[in-house]
């Protein structure tokens, strides 16, 4: 018999704060988290400006040598996961160490080190000087590696990569492993640290990037006639999986059940979700069915949306498909608006959102929205502007990514 799997913790290092209260309340009260790139020159970049942490040091959370040999994205993830595994009360002395396990999530890994290190390569006199560091600061799965060093966990441990996909697949692995029962505890999610001439320049040269260089703090605006590209952000979500029967045992505070996950492919096109939302639909109906929910019972739909002119209708057209024109009390939220978009570390904050919408029965705005596309239907209930009230005892998550990878996941009161 398949066990279920509850939320016991949450980490939060973002563009609109460095801890998940903090993050939460500016999230709830609609605010922007973009801003022209500190972190280097990007004047002659056709886009100037992301979502970048603010008043982050990583000195003020781990030592020396932790930072000395780890990239970013893995300091992002050790901060996160250090917060959730707090908040859920993990004690490894009260368990075996092989009951706790990692599966963490990263869409490009360590893309700082990569540019750093080569760029030293290319521009010096030719002699190979690269770091001892640089393969382990580099490869995808050190940040798993690096959590699960920290704190003692002997469990299952790997890392996922499905692009912008990337943490609600992590977060539906870690759902499998534990109702599986062959883990208890699980530290998934994800983290991202793109902020990079490289990343921000490719990303720039697809022209999937806004450009709106004068006014970054609304150039994210999902569904509006004047979308014109996502932007890019920055950090990590942690989640902390438990078995429900051992969560309640040990008493931990229960923020909700993951009830249901499912993937699904496009097969359609390496960037380009499919235009009539296929795979999309496909993976949201597998996720209800196997949460045992009707889509008329969502109460709150945290979309992908990231303020591109095709994507973000091709999945309202999938979620048309499910609703048949009839999404009843659905809200729908696309809160890349504020936040930018994490890529591989998307789906972990906008899960940790959405667990805290249902906390606290509020969904938040989708903001810089204020004039919707008129190919955007009217039965679809999209908050924009500000936050509202509303019962959230089921809420859902979407996530899509490069590679044609749907991923969803499906959360609900206990």
């Amino acid at each position: 018999m398949l066990k279920r799997v509850v939320v016991t913790g949450l980490g939060a290092l973002t563009p609109l704060g460095n801890d998940t209260k903090t993050f939460w309340r500016n999230i709830a009260a609609g605010t922007s988290g973009a801003a022209r790139v500190t972190r280097f020159d990007a004047s002659l970049f056709r886009t100037q400006f992301a979502c970048e942490l603010k008043g982050f040091n990583a000195a003020d959370y781990l030592d020396k040598a932790d930072i000395k040999r780890t990239d970013a994205f893995t300091q992002y993830a050790l901060v996160a996961t250090d917060e959730a595994i707090k908040d859920a009360g993990i004690n490894i002395g009260s368990m075996s160490p092989f009951d706790v396990g990692v599966i963490w999530g990263s869409g490009q890994g360590g893309m700082e080190t990569f540019e750093e290190q080569v760029k030293e390569y290319v521009l010096g006199d030719g002699t190979p000087r690269f770091s001892p560091f640089f393969v382990p600061k580099l490869i995808a799965n050190m940040a798993s590696g690096m959590i699960s060093m920290r704190n003692g966990y002997m469990g299952i441990n790997y890392t996922t990569v499905s692009a912008c996909a990337t943490s609600n697949t992590a977060i539906m692995d870690a759902f499998n492993y534990i109702r599986l029962g062959k883990a208890k505890v699980i530290i998934t999610g994800g983290s991202e640290a793109p902020v990079t001439p490289a990343s921000l320049g490719g990303f720039s040269s697809m022209k999937a990037m806004s450009a709106r260089n004068d006014d970054p703090q609304h150039a994210s605006r999902p569904f509006d006639v004047e979308r014109d590209g996502f932007v890019m952000g920055e950090g990590a979500g942690a989640l902390v999986l438990e078995e429900y029967e051992h969560a309640v045992k040990r008493g931990a505070h229960i923020y909700g059940e993951l009830k249901g996950a499912a993937m699904t492919a496009d097969a359609y096109h390496m960037t380009a979700t499919h235009p009539e939302g296929l795979g999309a639909a496909k993976a949201m109906e597998l996720a209800l069915e196997e949460a045992g929910i009707d889509i008329t019972a969502v109460d709150y739909l945290n979309v992908h949306a990231t303020s591109t002119p095709v994507g973000d209708l091709s999945e309202l057209k999938a979620l048309l498909r499910l609703t048949k024109d009839q999404p009843g009390k659905m809200q729908i939220s696309a809160t890349k608006s504020m936040t930018g978009h994490l890529l591989g570390a998307a789906g972990a904050i906008e899960a940790i959102i959405c667990l805290c919408a249902m906390q606290h029965n509020i969904v938040p705005p989708t903001i810089n929205t204020t004039v919707l596309d008129p190919a955007v239907p009217a039965s679809l209930n999209i908050v924009t502007g500000q936050a509202i009230e509303h019962p959230v005892n089921i809420a859902m998550s979407n996530t899509f990514g490069f590679g044609g990878h749907n991923g969803i996941v499906v959360f609900g009161k206990v």
